[in-house]
Formats: C-alpha cells, structure tokens, sequence
C-alpha cells in the first residue's frame, strides 16, 4: 500500500479542483490518502471536493477539512496534521501530475540522503504554453540558492516552488516546525531551507502542469519581472509580508 499522503489547499478553486482530483483517481499506485483543506471558499470548491470524492476507490481515505483561518502555510500544515502517511506530497489544486507520482515520490525518497524532491513545472494555459516564464522557473530552482545561499547550495540545497509539487516525509517536514505561518508567500522557499538541513532537495526530471493564470493576468513581462522582483528581495532577506502586497491572489 501507498505511503504517500496527498495535501490540497483550496480557496474558490471550483474552476480546477475536479480536474484535478478526477487525475488523481487514475494514478497507478493509488496514494493512502488524499485531503483538502477549504480556507473558506466561496464558491463551489467545497461541493466539488465532496461530489468527486465520492466517486473515488474506498481503498483511498479521503478527507475534507475546514481550516480555522485562510492561508496557504496554515491549510497545508492543518493538512499535514491530520495526514498518516510516512510521506506529505502538497499539491496545488490547478495542477495536473503524471500517472505514476506515486512511484516516482517513493522512488525518490527512497534515497535516505534526500529530504525533499518536487518536478518541473511547465505553466500551461487553454490557448498557450509559457515556455520562457518555464524555462525561467526551471533555472531559478539552480540560480537563486547559489547566488543567495552559496554555503547550502553545495550541502544540496534547491530552490522548489508550490506548483513543482514539493514532498517530504512527515517526520522531517515536522522536526523543521513545517510551514512558517507567519509568511503570506515564500513558504515553499522557506521549507526548502529548513529540510536542506535533513538532506538533499532533489528535482525531479519528470513534469507536472500547473495553470498559467497569474502570467495571463498581469501579462508575461510583468508577470517575470514580479517573479524576479520579489525572488531578488526575499533571497536578500525582505519581509515576505511586505513582499506579499505585490503578488496579489488571482482567482
């Protein structure tokens, strides 16, 4: 049986969340579990989880939780609280991953000298793919700990985001305190820092997909330059709460 515990946060993601639990119905293994923890959505998001759920293989626990406030850190660690998996995989609820994640997450964390692993994302839209922002993406899991973090880069740090759908195994995620609450973005980063002490971060060459729809929003260009905008100023310490003004919600 599955060891992995499969972790979504919503909020008002009625548009992507079927999809995207109706693919995890497919995947070969199955995981232990899945859970989704709402920060007060909305829209149909609550809905939605429970009509696909029931659908799903009574040899997959499924949950959906209510979490006591809204924020990504605090949903995924409410999450991760209530997960008996040996291994946490957070997954965004606008990205679609390969049919055999399972394997690939065991595979990779079978590796004792790896702490935590995630894919490359390829940011897709209905009409377009956002090659260069993906490329950009891609790089910056290898640039931005070695510019910032030199000393750790070469202890195995990497720099990995939510839409690379990040995994650890549960005792590890908790022995580094899990998410930082307190940051309203740059928790993945964060992670990353804190599980380095435990091993490797690995990327694994394998893709998911994950929705472009910040890029289509703001547009391309000022979608990058926030990008590096606020990954310059967090690497040199910033407050994420102060950074967090320029990477406003898009639903």
């Amino acid at each position: 049986m599955s060891s992995v515990s499969i972790i979504i946060p919503t909020f008002n993601e009625g548009s992507s969340l079927g999809r995207t639990l109706r693919q995890l119905a497919l995947l070969s293994p199955l995981p232990k579990e899945i859970i989704v923890v709402d920060g007060f959505s909305e829209d149909e998001t609550f809905t939605i989880a429970k009509t696909v759920f029931e659908s799903f293989p009574a040899t997959v626990k499924t949950k959906i939780l209510q979490s006591h406030c809204r924020g990504r850190s605090v949903q995924m660690n409410y999450g991760a609280k209530a997960a008996t998996g040996e291994i946490l995989c957070f997954l965004h609820a606008d990205t679609t991953v390969p049919d055999d994640l399972i394997i690939l997450i065991e595979k990779t964390l079978a590796d004792v000298t790896v702490a935590c692993g995630g894919f490359i994302s390829l940011m897709t839209g209905k009409q377009t793919t956002r090659w260069g922002t993906s490329l950009h993406n891609y790089l910056k899991t290898y640039y931005a700990p070695l510019l910032f973090r030199p000393h750790l880069f070469f202890k195995g740090l990497r720099l990995l985001f939510g839409d690379q759908v990040m995994f650890c195994r549960h005792n590890d995620f908790w022995d580094c305190g899990g998410f930082d609450e307190a940051l309203p973005i740059m928790e993945d980063g964060d992670l990353c820092r804190k599980l380095v002490r435990k091993g490797r971060i690995c990327l694994v060459n394998r893709v998911v997909q994950s929705s472009d729809r910040r890029v289509a929003r703001w547009g391309a260009w000022k979608a990058n330059a926030i990008y590096l905008y606020i990954g310059f100023l967090w690497g040199m310490g910033v407050d994420a709460n102060y950074l967090k003004r320029f990477y406003r919600d898009i639903r």
